[in-house]
């Protein structure tokens, strides 16, 4: 009886002072909050040794201009037209591509997703594509569609489905049957059983093949505008190539790599708003 009552009476007092350590301990298993702008940290941090290994001499300007060296021609550039006519059509290029294969990926993806017959004629077609490279491509589209501007917006557009095919028909192929059996036993109709399951539940992987598709337009437009084009930023590249000018193709490359930043960026922003509603490591 002793021993019943002695330890009846600690258990309260111990309880309250390990329950803290327990959630200090749950809590420091997370990332923690997000930093701000953390995304520019890198970037900043690799100016920096670029500008330190330029003033102390470690790098031949030849080869690898100094950072002020290149924006003083990317200024040159802008204030002339030519950058801005450049990043113009490099724009529309990417931009209609991207919206071919973004509608294409999801449209070929929700026929497969949801139905047998639809999984059947399409998924092994996708897949098959996915195993050629899209860049090696090329020679052949551009005997079906001619060396102009269709071919490399239909290059484009394959770049970008892929991705964006995968990802949301692995979501959707992953969606719990039991929400499937929920429905039924609610009688939704087809629509609604879209709207409240299907679409809910495919928005993470289509996200996923979303910033995978933004990023590969422009990863496919570099090369594409290397090919028979007058004008765009793989176009003044190539020509500063053929001229030996750095700075300029440094000037290119860092274009492209800030419109893939701020594209992905807008991207992320985007899912975090809409998939607001689930608590993950990322938010």
């Amino acid at each position: 009886m002793t021993t019943t009552t002695t330890t009846a009476a600690t258990a309260p007092v111990l309880a309250p002072a390990a329950a803290p350590a327990a959630r200090r301990r749950r809590r420091s298993l997370a990332p923690g909050r997000r930093l701000p702008a953390s995304r520019l940290v890198g970037p900043a941090l690799l100016l920096v040794l670029w500008a330190t290994a330029s003033a102390a001499g470690r790098l031949d300007p030849a080869a690898v201009p100094a950072p002020w060296t290149v924006l003083r021609t990317g200024v040159h550039l802008w204030t002339d037209g030519t950058l801005t006519t450049d990043i113009l059509t490099s724009l529309q290029r990417a931009g209609a591509g991207f919206a071919i294969g973004l509608t294409a990926g999801v449209v070929l993806a929700l026929i497969s997703g949801l139905s047998r017959v639809g999984e059947a004629l399409i998924d092994g077609s996708v897949q098959l594509n996915r195993a050629i490279p899209t860049l090696g491509l090329i020679p052949l589209f551009i005997l079906w569609l001619g060396i102009g501007e269709t071919f490399k917006i239909a290059v484009i557009a394959i770049v970008v489905y892929i991705p964006i095919y995968l990802n949301t028909h692995a979501a959707l192929s992953g969606i719990d049957h039991r929400f499937v059996e929920l429905a039924e036993v609610q009688g939704l109709s087809r629509l609604g059983f879209i709207r409240q399951i299907v679409i809910p539940g495919a928005l993470p992987g289509f996200f996923v093949g979303l910033r995978l598709g933004v990023t590969g337009s422009w990863l496919g437009l570099v090369v594409l505008e290397q090919i028979n084009a007058t004008s765009g930023l793989g176009y003044l590249m190539f020509q500063a190539q053929n001229y030996g000018q750095s700075d300029v193709i440094l000037v290119g490359l860092l274009v492209y790599g800030v419109f893939g930043l701020v594209s992905d960026s807008a991207v992320r922003i985007v899912e975090r708003r809409v998939l607001s509603w689930r608590r993950t490591l990322s938010n």
